[in-house]
């Protein structure tokens, strides 16, 4: 009997022309174990006309019309979350190769994409589901996409005072942050924007999220871990009548008379990780734990 065919949809963005190597890697990496590729329309095009590249692939997709068993983001964490926002509620299992900087979801080197296909051919992964959360304004979906891997965070906008943003859990009341912003995250974006400021690490599969004040005024309020079931309300006011709200870092302006509400959407985002990685060697990489940074300088 015939192995099955292993279908891909690639997602990237534009690379300095030293990247080109990884993408020719990761392409004929694929075409080695007869794979089918199918390659985002506007990454097809810079690839093949900024890049000059000549690739063949199995066809051209736009948005979210593509069928796979898996979805590879070549890049950085954004490109990631730009392709899981993609997939939505699909559920396609989406591989992370980092060509960008520090990469917390886009896990596997340039130089283990051979190793990396190889075990993911041979069935040698897990798939790990992430929690999404979503938003609504006044009870409306935002325009675009509502849901975030990451983390959704209310901001003020550019040169305004700080916020106020009156804030209830389950209807009720819980602190009105004087503050540049909130963040909303879940545990897969606590290693992001609230990471930097100074929110807690959460692991993957923890049922939590964590509100996160951007710059306080009042050095006693800090970050609060609730249950991922719980439904957030938050009225903002402002000195400009108007802020933002980020999404994944997709921005919109918003009124201050605008009544968010923030909850678990009802799907996950599948992630592949590898059997020969788990969380925390990615954190010890990546956050340098245990690193001398003496004999690093030597």
């Amino acid at each position: 009997m015939a192995a099955n065919v292993l279908r891909f949809a690639l997602f990237g963005k534009e690379f300095q022309a030293g990247k080109t190597v990884s993408i020719h890697r990761l392409i004929d990496s694929l075409k080695a174990r007869g794979a089918e590729i199918y390659i985002e329309r506007t990454f097809f095009q810079y690839i093949t006309s900024a890049l000059g590249m000549e690739v063949e692939v199995s066809g051209v997709f736009d948005n979210y019309n593509f069928d796979v068993d898996f979805v590879i983001s070549i890049g950085g964490d954004g490109t990631f979350l730009r392709a899981a926002s993609m997939v939505g509620s699909k559920g396609t299992p989406i591989i992370g190769v980092n060509t960008g900087r520090l990469g917390f979801l886009a896990d596997i080197h340039p130089d283990e994409i051979d190793h990396a296909i190889a075990e993911i051919a041979d069935g040698h992964y897990a798939v790990e589901p992430h929690a999404v959360i979503m938003v609504e304004a006044d009870g409306e979906i935002i325009e675009g996409s509502p849901f975030a891997l990451n983390d959704i965070a209310v901001l003020k906008r550019d040169n305004a005072a700080m916020i106020s943003v009156r804030t209830c859990i389950n209807g009720e009341y819980l602190v009105t942050y004087q503050a540049d912003g909130l963040i909303v995250s879940t545990p897969t974006g606590s290693t992001a924007y609230g990471l930097s400021n100074g929110g807690p690490i959460i692991v993957p599969d923890a049922d939590i999220l964590c509100l996160t004040p951007v710059a306080p005024h009042s050095l006693n309020v800090r970050p609060i871990v609730i249950n991922d079931d719980s439904e957030i309300t938050l009225e903002v006011e402002s000195r400009s009548h108007n802020f933002l709200v980020a999404i994944d870092g997709r921005s919109e302006k918003l009124l201050e008379s605008t009544r968010l509400t923030i909850r678990k959407a009802p799907y996950t985002i599948n992630i592949v990780k590898r059997d020969s990685r788990s969380y925390f060697s990615t954190l010890r990489e990546k956050m340098m734990w245990g690193a001398d940074m003496r004999m690093k300088n030597e």
